[in-house]
């Protein structure tokens, strides 16, 4: 699409709300505060964490605008943003997760190599647009494909970001062809976010978003689908997110041993109080998130208020007085779900939260069992600690 970006220069970043905490300028990454991550279900677009390898993107010209979707296929097509809006218009509420959410706790365990990001890199939005299976049923690729005649298994997306990880180059991933063709996975081309057209900081004109997966393979600023037959090569698929067990380090990693990580495990997290608290008196509210990938409904959150030794259950919801219950039709499949929970604090106390999800998983005690050393996926037990006293103090 040549002559239709602007230039992609930090000199031209988007405006940004003046709460966010920002752990990195250029290029920007940033995420909400813990209480206004939590004050609504589905998170405003200004609180949604952002996450950038590179400056954003400028796409000026609307018109002339298009993703070419070509590659193992028959026919490669070209489509601008006219032909995606013909097709049927699908609204999914979905729950993204930065693979590095709560790398901060982790690196106080060992020193870990990325972002340092506190428990907010995370946000539940509606996002609106095609099904990726309809608009891959456009170039001839049936629904429930997992290979084409051409030898096609995979789908990579490209951004127009440039980044240095690519050596320049575009970001980009994959995820396989099954999933992509699948109206099922609900996959989507999206370019609305909470009812409004995307900005600049979470994709404009065009992004992907992939349900119950890390937020890595949600690329955005799309400018082009290819039919692969092995997954991506690029960086972020073979040589970073990956999981490595706590005794691999930057001597002795081999990357082509691990997987790319696809979705992510169950989590939660505390965020009406932070890592320290200091509360007026002995009763206090105890709210936060889980979240698990695949889909999988949350069974369970689990509080205590020794540190572990004995647990209360929380109340769990989506939306506020209904209560929700995982794997229901009323309930959203790809979305976090809140908890609340009340408990009378002694003088001093550690408050620990954990998860289980529908198929029984349950997030590990300890950091130390899951270190890893680009710090992703820390779904270790939430502990904060809580002193009565005064506010002040």
């Amino acid at each position: 699409m040549p002559g239709i970006h602007g230039p992609s220069d930090y000199s031209r970043e988007p405006p940004r709300h003046p709460s966010l905490k920002i752990n990195a300028k250029e290029p920007f990454n940033a995420e909400p505060t813990r209480s206004d991550l939590i004050s609504s279900y589905i998170t405003p677009v200004d609180f949604f964490y952002k996450r950038n390898h590179g400056p954003i993107p400028v796409v000026d010209d609307i018109e002339r605008y298009s993703v070419s979707v070509c590659g193992l296929i028959e026919n490669s097509n070209e489509l601008f943003m006219k032909d995606i809006w013909k097709l049927p218009k699908y609204t999914v509420t979905a729950t993204l997760q930065c693979a590095g959410n709560r790398r901060t706790a982790m690196s106080k365990s060992r020193t870990v190599k990325g972002v340092g990001w506190d428990i907010s890199a995370i946000g539940n939005a509606v996002w609106g647009g095609a099904k990726l299976a309809d608009v891959l049923k456009l170039v001839g690729i049936p629904y429930l494909t997992s290979i084409t005649q051409s030898g096609g298994k995979h789908v990579e997306f490209v951004s127009i970001d440039k980044c240095k990880e690519e050596k320049g180059g575009p970001y980009k991933a994959s995820i396989p062809l099954s999933q992509a063709t699948n109206p099922e996975a609900d996959v989507l081309l999206a370019y609305e976010m909470n009812g409004e057209p995307l900005n600049r900081d979470h994709g404009y004109p065009l992004r992907v978003v992939v349900p119950g997966v890390i937020g890595a393979r949600s690329v955005k600023w799309l400018d082009s689908i290819n039919i692969i037959a092995e997954e991506c090569q690029g960086f972020f698929v073979q040589k970073d997110y990956k999981m490595f067990p706590p005794t691999v380090n930057w001597d002795n990693i081999n990357w082509s041993t691990r997987r790319p990580q696809m979705d992510f495990p169950v989590q939660c997290a505390i965020c009406s109080l932070e890592d320290v608290s200091v509360v007026k008196h002995g009763k206090i509210t105890i709210k936060g998130y889980a979240v698990s990938g695949g889909g999988r409904g949350i069974e369970r959150v689990d509080i205590s208020i020794d540190g572990g030794k004995t647990w209360v259950e929380a109340t769990r919801y989506q939306r506020t007085g209904i209560p929700y219950i995982a794997d229901d039709a009323s309930s959203d499949k790809w979305a976090w779900v809140f908890f609340e929970a009340e408990a009378n604090i002694p003088q001093s106390a550690e408050i620990v939260a954990k998860a289980v999800d529908i198929a029984a998983n349950v997030q590990p005690e300890s950091i130390d069992s899951i270190w890893n050393l680009r710090g992703i996926l820390n779904t270790s037990w939430h502990r904060v600690q809580v002193r009565v006293g005064q506010a002040n103090l």
